[in-house]
């Protein structure tokens, strides 16, 4: 688990075997299928195994002489041959028709559509038809039985191979340059789940964490509006403001209502909104914020971006503005 999340006491526990969404339960389903095929494989190789072992041991008063060899049998031939065919046959069959019934879910009229951009090494978030862009942390809505209410992703890759992966949530889905790939999470229970990055993509690849926020209806909607709100201009930090938008923040970044307008970082209208810096490398606060701005590197080797170098009045003023991004 990332410190980042750890401090903020997100205690993830990534297993396929906890499944809080539809697509994760098919998953689950087929996986203990086969976990009782191979054990049943398991047992019965082992246990020929043993009794071979036990039954033709060599005993007190052998006269050490080979036993009766059998050769050609048709029916031990026969049952090796074909035992494995159906088995592998049943396992083809039914895995085709998990990964057809997920992959050709069609999405509701209603259905919540997100777009996950994989960057080296965050993941950028937009909502279309909400106006919302974000960064590493998603959030959807909870699904009701009655009225279900998936959540549709669409994955596309700014540079290298990642793969989008919240095991208790869904399966993993491949991030690639150049193409569109598409998932959906219909979560049954609010809560916040941890996924990762789950294709070696670079030094920081193990850096590259991404949390899930389910929320309740009415706080799902609490969160949109709060995201849809443009920065607020605080009079008490307006230096840093003019700052931010002098330096070379404005080149990568975006802060909606001021002439930031970057597109190679995380917008960071809302940043202080957002539980970790860096992907979850560290808690989102002034203090990391702080050692962030001033040094990315010191806090997550290989990042890509630089440090400032400011004075350290300059890097107070800059994270005095930051902060009230909410």
């Amino acid at each position: 688990m990332s410190l980042g999340l750890a401090v903020v006491g997100i205690a993830p526990t990534p297993s396929m075997f906890a499944p809080a969404s539809t697509p994760a339960f098919a998953i689950r389903e087929l996986s203990f299928l086969v976990l009782a095929i191979v054990t049943g494989i398991f047992v019965v190789v082992a246990g020929l195994t043993v009794y071979a072992i036990i039954r033709y041991r060599r005993r007190p008063g052998d006269d050490g002489r080979e036993p009766p060899q059998v050769y050609g049998s048709t029916q031990i031939e026969l049952a090796w041959t074909v035992v494995p065919f159906l088995i592998v046959i049943v396992l083809f069959l039914t895995t085709a028709r998990y990964i057809f019934a997920i992959e050709r879910h069609p999405a509701p009229p209603d259905a919540l559509e997100v777009t996950v951009v994989g960057n080296q090494w965050w993941w950028e978030i937009r909502y279309p038809g909400l106006g919302i862009v974000t960064a590493n942390e998603l959030h959807v809505p909870v699904s009701d039985a009655a009225r279900p209410t998936p959540t549709f992703i669409t994955l596309e890759s700014a540079d290298v191979i990642h793969s989008f992966w919240i095991p208790q949530l869904a399966g993993k889905m491949d991030v690639i340059p150049g193409q569109r790939n598409r998932t959906w999470v219909e979560p049954r229970t609010p809560g916040t789940y941890v996924g990762q990055c789950a294709e070696f993509c670079g030094v920081q690849h193990a850096g590259m964490l991404l949390t899930v926020t389910v929320h309740s209806p009415d706080d799902f909607a609490r969160w949109v509006a709060a995201q849809q709100a443009v920065a607020a201009d605080v009079p008490a930090v307006r230096a840093g403001r003019d700052m931010f938008t002098s330096v070379a923040c404005i080149s990568c970044h975006t802060v909606r209502g001021t002439p930031a307008n970057g597109v190679f970082g995380p917008d960071l209208t809302h940043l202080m909104s957002r539980a970790t810096l860096g992907a979850g490398v560290a808690a989102n606060t002034p203090e990391n914020l702080r050692a962030w701005v001033n040094d990315p590197a010191a806090l997550k080797p290989g990042a890509l971006m630089p440090a400032m170098k400011l004075s350290n009045d300059q890097l107070d003023t800059l994270v005095a503005y930051l902060a009230t991004l909410r």
